[in-house]
């Protein structure tokens, strides 16, 4: 699997920006992914997540109502598929500054390894380069 993120930059608070992650190289099953963000000296954080067995999207609490998942049209996890999977963020905070990681993660729900939030950043299958989001005050 590939993760090719994008998008940072550098936004005044209360500006927006939109992240994108294009996918590639999945095989059949299903994934998590979403976004994390660590700044120095930090735990790796999840932020957001999609799951494509269900579409049902999660964020952790300071992310909720700011910040949304989105994809263009029906998400294709096979052979050959390329999807990209946006995190729009808004009413960005000086806190949320940090480096934003696209990741992806097998899961089996039916097996009883669905989404787990939040996640666990040691047990992420794939992950992309980060992208620097830098909030000014």
């Amino acid at each position: 699997v590939q993760l090719q993120a994008s998008g940072g930059g550098l936004v005044h608070a209360g500006g927006s920006l939109r992240l994108s992650c294009a996918t590639s190289g999945f095989t059949f099953g299903h994934y998590a992914i979403g976004w994390f963000r660590q700044t120095p000296g930090k735990e790796r954080e999840g932020v957001a997540c999609y799951s494509t067995a269900d579409d049902t999207t999660y964020y952790t609490e300071s992310a909720k109502g700011r910040f949304t998942i989105s994809w263009e049209g029906r998400f294709t996890v096979a052979p050959g598929a390329e999807n990209t999977i946006y995190q729009h963020m808004t009413s960005l905070k000086v806190e949320d500054s940090a480096v934003y990681y696209c990741s992806a993660e097998s899961i089996a729900p039916w097996l009883g390894y669905g989404v787990v939030w939040p996640p666990n950043a040691d047990v992420i299958d794939h992950w992309g380069q980060g992208t620097q989001v830098t909030v000014s005050s």
